[in-house]
């Protein structure tokens, strides 16, 4: 696990430019790399704008009071809040949301994107997810 310097930002913004990051990463390699490749690119793209990036984060699941280890990981935690999934896949499915969105609830974060970089243009691969009802969520997100 790796870190960099940090500031205190929204949600929304932190979204934001884990987007604006992987949209730089994906003009730059296109589709049909591994996921290792992307992740490895996006947590450099986001430690340059000074967020705190780690990778390949263990995520416990604690069952009837006992923590147990399966083997969870996240591929990037960014400020400790937003949980990045990477995907590099044909199409996702309505499972890869519902895994981000398992994610969340295990790492008791509030926020997710599900970014799949194996697509042409990666606006068609970004998706958002939330963990609760209470998170406000802007209208409109502003174009990266």
């Amino acid at each position: 696990m790796e870190t960099g310097a940090t500031r205190a930002v929204s949600h929304f913004e932190l979204t934001h430019q884990i987007i604006k990051a992987a949209l730089a990463v994906h003009s730059e390699l296109g589709p049909g790399l591994l996921e290792s490749a992307y992740e490895a690119c996006l947590a450099y793209e986001l430690r340059k704008v000074g967020l705190d990036v780690k990778t390949q984060v263990a995520l416990p699941v604690v069952y009837q009071g006992v923590k147990m280890d399966p083997g969870y990981r996240l591929d990037l935690l960014v400020a400790d809040e937003i949980v990045v999934e990477i995907k590099s896949i044909e199409a996702l499915a309505p499972v890869h949301k519902a895994q981000l969105l398992s994610y969340l609830r295990l790492s008791k974060k509030k926020v997710g994107l599900l970014i799949n970089f194996n697509v042409t243009h990666l606006k068609e691969g970004i998706h958002r997810v939330v963990n609760g009802p209470n998170l406000k969520v802007p209208k409109r997100y502003p174009e990266p």
